[in-house]
């Protein structure tokens, strides 16, 4: 068992410390790094969307909607808020005729500050389509329009599209979801608890979907393709998953979760992981991902240097001097 900690300098002493909980496997059923946590339950949160966006790729709303690229990418983002996200938010919801308060994802300012600042300034309060699930939601209506289900309770768990969605956890985790794991997430989705390996198991069917050897392979494959050509619609400028993703030039497909969760395939080596900050601190996870991406040769001398050119782990105050440092530890 190996145990992994993200340590906060300032100065020489470590301040603050942060244990992250992590399984790396293989589509050959390799075990190659693991703090063994396997059995443990967590709420992977958006680090999901993927799976929720299933079927909504399976239910023909791409095509009926004349949907872009972009769009399908955000239907599986946790978008920041910044202009481009909101533009073609917009369009898609012109498309299918909705209202923002069809909506039921909630209001809040946009994540990426300046483009919050800029709201703030230009005396527009913030709405549905600020909320950073808002694309989910979008997907989850426009399938349920398609599929004639009713929309006003789209989110109940006991919606068609609701069971469709955990229709699809149970094909992917190969396991039943327990009522007792059931919960509501920021955006008052159904949200669902699974053991680490279970969501170890959903990626290395993930990657045989992607790879036509598992059930919705051309669903998956539209939805990966059009997020690894639109990285920055499944995040933002300044996110680790979007930026992941253009420096491991599209190798990677990649989504973080609230509460410090990060999940990740690599296309074409067939790798997968699970990580997940014990205390939900998400500042460390660029670090962690760094030093298990080296570790295992994940990502090659070319794109590692990319990534520190991105995130040199280094910590500055407001008047930009240097006062610490974030570092990953393996023991």
């Amino acid at each position: 068992m190996s145990k992994l900690r993200t340590l906060i300098y300032r100065g020489n002493i470590v301040e603050s410390h942060h244990e992250v909980k992590c399984y790396i496997g293989s589509s050959k059923g390799e075990r190659l790094f693991s703090t063994n946590n396997e059995n443990d339950l967590i709420y992977p949160r958006s680090s999901i969307k993927i799976f929720q966006g299933i079927p909504f790729a399976n239910s023909k709303a791409i095509d009926f909607y004349k949907l872009n690229k972009k769009q399908i990418a955000l239907s599986c983002s946790s978008h920041c808020g910044e202009n481009f996200h909101i533009l073609e938010l917009k369009k898609w919801l012109k498309k299918t005729k909705l209202k923002t308060f069809n909506l039921k994802c909630g209001i809040h300012n946009p994540i990426d500050k300046q483009s919050s600042e800029k709201l703030f300034m230009s005396r527009i309060k913030p709405y549905q389509l600020h909320n950073n699930c808002a694309g989910k939601h979008l997907a989850m209506l426009s399938s349920c329009l398609v599929n004639k289900f009713p929309i006003r309770n789209y989110l109940d768990f006991n919606h068609p599209h609701q069971k469709n969605i955990r229709k699809v956890f149970s094909q992917f985790t190969e396991s039943n979801i327990l009522k007792k794991n059931y919960g509501i997430d920021g955006c008052s989705a159904p949200q669902y608890a699974f053991r680490i390996k279970e969501l170890a198991k959903a990626l290395s069917n993930l990657l045989k979907s992607y790879n036509g050897d598992f059930d919705y392979s051309e669903n998956i494959q539209i939805l990966i393709n059009s997020i690894i050509t639109n990285s920055l619609f499944i995040g933002g400028s300044k996110n680790l998953d979007s930026n992941l993703i253009k420096i491991s030039n599209k190798k990677i497909f990649c989504k973080g979760g609230a509460e410090g969760v990060f999940l990740f395939i690599h296309l074409t080596k067939g790798v997968y992981g699970i990580f997940k900050v014990k205390d939900g601190n998400e500042r460390v996870l660029p670090s962690v991902v760094y030093t298990l991406f080296k570790k295992l040769n994940i990502l090659n001398q070319q794109e590692l240097k990319r990534f520190r050119i991105w995130n040199n782990f280094n910590i500055q105050n407001h008047a930009k001097l240097k006062i610490g440092a974030i570092k990953t530890i393996i023991a």
